[in-house]
């Protein structure tokens, strides 16, 4: 059993996005990880590590688009995840998962979950899933 606890914020971040581009069905089949800033160094803010979109279509036409489900920042010891996409559902799905969350006062809003070890991205994975089941609602 592994003893040594994950708090390193760079590692979780990777952590993450092993594990949104690992799935390939269920609601994160269509879930990437874009943009991703290779060199990013950890800030007290939380510097922009990667993109987390997903596919969006039309039910009326063929057209696909990406949509930006959140942005993965780093610090020293923890990572955020700002979810610009039905905020109040990601506020729920963190809090139900035990996760810390925080409103961020932008337009348009958004909602910050704190993911503060390795144990949790999987947490934070299904939030990103239960985000993901409601975006477009």
């Amino acid at each position: 059993m592994v003893e040594e606890r994950v708090t390193d914020g760079i590692r979780i971040a990777e952590l993450l996005a092993s594990e949104v581009e690992g799935r390939t069905d269920g609601p994160l089949g269509s879930v990437r990880v874009t943009d991703a800033d290779t060199d990013v160094e950890p800030t007290a803010d939380g510097a922009r590590a990667y993109t987390i979109t997903g596919e969006a279509g039309d039910d009326t036409t063929s057209e696909v688009a990406d949509t930006t489900l959140a942005t993965v920042n780093v610090h020293d010891d923890r990572i955020h995840l700002a979810f610009r996409v039905v905020p109040d559902v990601a506020t729920d799905a963190a809090s139900g998962a035990g996760l810390r969350t925080r409103p961020k006062a932008t337009t348009p809003p958004q909602t910050l979950v704190f993911v503060e070890s390795g144990g949790a991205v999987k947490r934070a994975v299904e939030v990103l899933a239960t985000v993901c089941g409601r975006v477009g609602e």
